[in-house]
This record gives C-alpha cells, structure tokens and sequence, in this order.
C-alpha cells in the first residue's frame, strides 16, 4: 500500500522503519526537507520528499507533526492523495510543554484531531498518539500473545477506521474502537488510556474511566 508520513520525529520515524519493512511503499517528509531524511530513507527504503509531494498517490496519509505546526502545514497538502484516502492524526495538545494556548481546542471545546480535521480540511483518524514510540519497534506481537498491546482508534468514518484498525494489527498490535472525532478526548493526554501498554480490556476499561475535565498540566 502506498502510504504517506508527514513528520519525521520519534512516532514517524518508527512507523517509517515498520511500515517499510512490512512491505509498503512510504513516502516521508518533514519540515526541514527531504535531504535531511537521506540517513532515514537509506535505513528504510522510504522515499524521502517535500512535505507538498508525500500524500501524492496514498491510501493512507500520516500527519505526526507537533499541533502548533498543524496550521503551517502547506495548503492543498492531501490533493493528491488516492480517492477515498484515509488520513491519521496522531497529535497531542502541550499547550505548556511545547504548542502554547489554541482557543479552539481550549475555548471551543474542540477535541485535539477535529481542531487538526478542521485545518487539514480532511477528516481523520486519531490512533498513535497515546503510543510510546518505542514501543511500535519493540512491542509488536502476533495475533493472540498474552502480552499483545492494544490501541484505540477514534473517528466518523467507520470504513476509514476499519483500514486504520487493519494497519494496526498488521503492525502487530490490537486495536479498540474508541468511537467518533468527538469522543477522542477520551484518549487524548492525562487520560487513563493516555502511554497505557495493555491490552483490549484495559484499553477499553481505560476509555469508560476517562473524564472529559482537561487536566490543569494540559491546560493552557
């Protein structure tokens, strides 16, 4: 499948490194440019490109770029994208740590990936962003290990969701439907579920314990 990375960092990076060896053909890009990501395209065999160039023909296109980098992101940036292309929001809101305060996420009440949907102006599917990067390398397990890991996956589409879960267990993981854009807040940081390395019944039992009051160090 031809897949798409937007962002380079620690998630991005890996799911380069695992996407590639699974077999798909990924295009990578980051905010510096393509000839800063030659190290990691020799490693994997991506494609390193311009960020305007890497949903060009994907069926899946990542966006793993801080929140505050979200409304810099180029324009048109998924008009070549496959038909019906399928987009994931792996982001966290760290209005002190890193992205400052974002009305809409504060003010309106927006969950983090619709304030991002809503820029990108494509919908998307939240998974990964509760993910310790590490992990998507060394936690991968086949189907049915005591110890496999599970994931929850969040948003409106539920064909789009479906082919994000598919990945996910490919990758070597569970997975937990979270339900709509709307309910992502339960997933978001200082939730339950929030870095939690456990399986399908701790995932989901995580999700009910969730509270939608953000907490006061992930409030700007």
């Amino acid at each position: 499948m031809k897949i798409g990375i937007i962002g380079a960092g620690n998630i991005g990076g890996n799911l380069t490194r695992r996407l590639t060896a699974l077999g798909h053909d990924v295009s990578v890009a980051n905010s510096r440019g393509p000839e800063t990501l030659r190290e990691l395209a020799e490693e994997t065999g991506a494609t390193a490109v311009p960020a305007t160039e890497a949903a060009e023909d994907a069926e899946i296109v990542i966006v793993t770029v801080p929140v505050k980098a979200v409304p810099d992101l180029p324009s048109g940036l998924l008009d070549g994208a496959a038909e019906g292309a399928v987009v994931i929001d792996t982001g966290n809101y760290y209005p002190k740590q890193r992205d400052g305060r974002i009305a809409g996420i504060e003010d309106e009440g927006l969950t983090e990936s619709r304030w991002t949907e809503r820029h990108l102006g494509h919908p998307v599917i939240k998974a990964f962003n509760g993910t310790y990067a590490q992990d998507l390398l060394d936690r991968a397990r086949p189907e049915g290990a005591p110890d496999r890991m599970a994931l929850p996956v969040a948003g409106d589409d539920e064909a789009a969701k479906r082919k994000v879960m598919a990945l996910i267990e490919e990758l070597g993981f569970d997975t937990v439907d979270a339900g709509g854009l709307d309910d992502s807040w339960r997933q978001q940081p200082g939730t339950p579920v929030y870095g939690l390395r456990g399986g399908v019944k701790e995932v989901q039992d995580a999700l009910a314990a969730a509270s939608p009051e953000r907490q006061p160090e992930f409030s700007g």
